[in-house]
């Protein structure tokens, strides 16, 4: 990547990140834009777990990753501290290709 490519990159990154700031308190969002934000953060979130648990780069990522995502989503869902459902996820991942299971 070119200097200037970084330079610009860089400059563009600054401008978004200060435009929260300095656009406090002149902008309110109505009540439906944001519950909009919200949701849509929520599905973006949840489209990254998916995607993330079932593929691996171009292929699929087999059965063990998603069931180890299953549980520790079930887990999350009842309120279970994280530690326990990432180490029970983790867990079910583990066992599962531990048994032959990709």
């Amino acid at each position: 990547m070119t200097p200037w490519a970084v330079l610009v990159l860089a400059v563009g990154t600054y401008a978004l990140r200060m435009a929260g700031p300095l656009s406090h308190g002149r902008f309110e969002p109505s009540e439906r834009a944001r519950r909009m934000l919200t949701v849509s953060a929520t599905v973006l979130l949840f489209a990254l777990v998916a995607t993330s648990a079932v593929a691996d780069g171009q292929s699929l990522a087999g059965w063990a990753r998603p069931a180890g995502v299953l549980v520790g989503g079930a887990l999350a869902l009842r309120r279970a501290p994280f530690l326990a459902a990432v180490v029970a996820a983790a867990a079910t991942t583990a066992v599962l290709r531990w048994f032959g299971v990709s």
